[in-house]
């Protein structure tokens, strides 16, 4: 199963994420690296694990407040052997075309933020695409048929439990699984709760075909050899 760091940024430093509720994020404090800056949280993800991609959420974009175009063309020249996933809160399929054409990085299809469910179909078969559905509680984020029309599904998709988040509740393993019944060959990631190396295997046996990771890896409660033995 496939371990994917996340990194959120905002006024470009990374942020600790917790439950969703970004007004309070604040720049980052680990042990992982001496300041906030996502050059340096990225060398200290490196540090635990040889990691082939990592996660980036530009809170700026996604709230509409700019974004972090030039830090990610920066992380892209400094770790070129990294594959950056990216959701950069495009709304339209002109957006979400644009912003391919221009970045050589994954773009990560938000639902909290995609205003036309119709428009994936453009995008589903393009092997850089990823469709995060979005969930706050029990409520879905976003237009209701990129839920229930699978067959807008690209191969690849995050099911995101804001309100886990950051927290120590535990991945959302019974909504996991209801997608992974309807999602065919595809891949699926989970987001959001992982407590830590327990949760993997949970995970697993649920289907996941990977999941995203902060907290429980600043905190020291999914180490560098719990990733070497699940690889």
């Amino acid at each position: 199963m496939q371990v994917i760091p996340v990194i959120d940024l905002k006024g470009k430093q990374v942020v600790r994420a917790r439950m969703g509720e970004r007004q309070f994020y604040a720049p980052i404090a680990t042990p992982l690296a001496a300041t906030s800056a996502p050059r340096d949280v990225i060398q200290g993800f490196l540090s635990l694990h040889p990691f082939e991609t990592i996660y980036i959420a530009d809170l700026d974009a996604i709230e509409g407040q700019g974004s972090h175009e030039a830090i990610l063309a920066e992380l892209q020249a400094l770790f070129p052997h990294l594959t950056f996933w990216v959701d950069a809160g495009v709304r339209t399929l002109s957006e979400a075309q644009t912003w391919l054409a221009q970045n050589k990085a994954h773009l990560v299809i938000g639902s909290e933020t995609f205003e036309d469910a119709g428009a994936l179909k453009a995008l589903r078969t393009d092997p850089r695409i990823v469709l995060s559905l979005d969930f706050r509680g029990e409520n879905f984020l976003g237009p209701q048929a990129l839920l229930d029309n699978e067959s807008l599904w690209p191969q690849r998709l995050i099911v995101m439990t804001l309100s886990r988040v950051g927290s120590d509740a535990g991945p959302d393993v019974a909504r996991l699984q209801s997608i992974v019944k309807k999602a065919g060959s595809r891949r699926i990631y989970a987001a959001g709760g992982l407590r830590g190396k327990g949760d993997l295997a949970l995970l697993h046996d649920a289907g996941a075909a990977g999941v995203l990771v902060a907290s429980a890896l600043h905190d020291g409660r999914l180490r560098g050899e719990d990733l070497a033995r699940l690889i």
